[in-house]
Formats: structure tokens, C-alpha cells, sequence
């Protein structure tokens, strides 16, 4: 029979466990929850302030990397790669966007570090707790212009058929986005954080969607 200390120790284990889960969630359902402004509320140039640091993040390499087109070639960029080059290992997503067709991303991009987000291991492959995939053909932004990924985002045809909010509801639930700012490793996260992201998201959609001149 197990001693009353050790049925103490884990009884106090889970429910450190139990209280890390639910801050964790919390933490998410918080984001899911954030009001968008009033459309109209914000003004043309505060949307557009909005649209400079939304356009940081999705041009940075935690994010463009994954968003490429149909060459199904994920991109290897940033200050941690030196020059910009496409994906090593001949690695090919195929039209799964999974590397179904050739090899798995999740051969690599395995679901097994303790919290499922990034990887504290030096230049081994990112983890998170999800398939590990390419965003799809018609998100491709990787090298395109503010204005271009301004006028891909607003455009139904190409994000999704997602409304600005649904655009919100999407960062918040998808935990391969979530890793953008907690990437592990030496890698560079993303700037600001999710949160931010998610009310400029909401601010520029209440200034009308603004789009900066080509």
C-alpha cells in the first residue's frame, strides 16, 4: 500500500497540474472573449496604425514562413537562419499542406514537449500541440507588401471567408498560431503579443478595414 505522504505528494501534483490547465485556458478564453470597438468607432488613421503592427506580425518569420504558395515549400528566414532560403531537407508539403504525400510535418514537428508550445532545444524542430502545417494557398503572404497582405486579409475569397471577428476567433483557438510568441529555443517571437494582435485585428476592422497605398 502507497504511504499517506506519497498519496499527499500526488494528490498536491494534480492539483498543480489541474491548476495549470485551467489558468492555461483561461488565458485562451480570455482572448476568444475580447469586444470588438464599435464599427466606425475607430478612425481611418488609428486603423491603419492598427493594419502597420498586424502587418509586423504577419510579415515576421514565425508567421510568413508557413504561409507560402503553391510551391508547398515552407521558407527557413530570420535573424536565426542568416540568409533566406527555402525549408532544409527537401522538405515538400504537397496539396495535404501536411507533407502527407511525402513526409509527415508531424515526423518532425512532434506533439511531446511538456506544455506543447515551441521547444527549448536549440535549432530542433518547432512542437505545438496541433498538425503541424502550411497555411493554405490562398493566405500565401511570404515577401508580399503591406498592402497586398492588407488587401488578402479583407478579401472573403482569400482569408477563409472569414469576417474580421471570425479572423479573431481563429487566432485565439489556433494553438499553431499561439506559438508564434512562445517559439522556443534561441528562435525571436513575434512582436507585441497574441492579445495585441487580436484587439489591432479588431480596431482595424471597426476603422473599416484601411489599406495602405501601393
Amino acid at each position: 500500500m502507497m504511504s499517506r505522504a506519497l498519496i499527499k505528494c500526488l494528490m498536491c501534483w494534480s492539483l498543480f497540474t489541474l491548476v495549470l490547465v485551467c489558468n492555461e485556458t483561461s488565458a485562451e478564453e480570455k482572448l476568444i472573449r475580447s469586444e470588438a470597438p464599435e464599427p466606425g468607432s475607430v478612425n481611418t488613421a488609428d486603423g491603419l496604425k492598427a493594419w502597420d503592427r498586424i502587418y509586423e506580425v504577419a510579415s515576421h518569420p514565425r508567421c510568413a514562413n508557413c504561409h507560402v504558395g503553391a510551391s508547398e515549400r515552407p521558407m527557413w528566414s530570420g535573424p536565426s537562419y542568416g540568409k533566406t532560403r527555402v525549408h532544409g531537407m527537401n522538405v515538400v508539403a504537397g496539396k495535404s499542406r501536411i507533407g502527407a504525400e511525402t513526409m509527415l510535418c508531424s515526423t518532425c514537428h512532434v506533439d511531446s514537449s511538456a506544455t506543447g508550445r515551441g521547444n527549448p532545444v536549440p535549432h530542433a524542430a518547432p512542437r505545438v500541440k496541433a498538425a503541424w502545417a502550411l497555411a493554405p494557398v490562398e493566405a500565401a503572404w511570404f515577401g508580399r507588401s503591406s498592402a497586398e497582405i492588407c488587401e488578402q486579409l479583407r478579401d472573403p475569397a482569400r482569408n477563409g471567408g472569414r469576417s474580421v471577428a471570425q479572423l479573431a476567433e481563429h487566432l485565439g483557438h489556433d494553438v499553431i498560431l499561439h506559438w508564434a510568441w512562445n517559439p522556443g529555443g534561441d528562435r525571436e517571437p513575434a512582436p507585441y503579443d497574441l492579445q495585441t494582435h487580436v484587439n489591432d485585428l479588431l480596431a482595424w476592422g471597426a476603422a473599416g478595414q484601411p489599406c495602405p497605398d501601393r
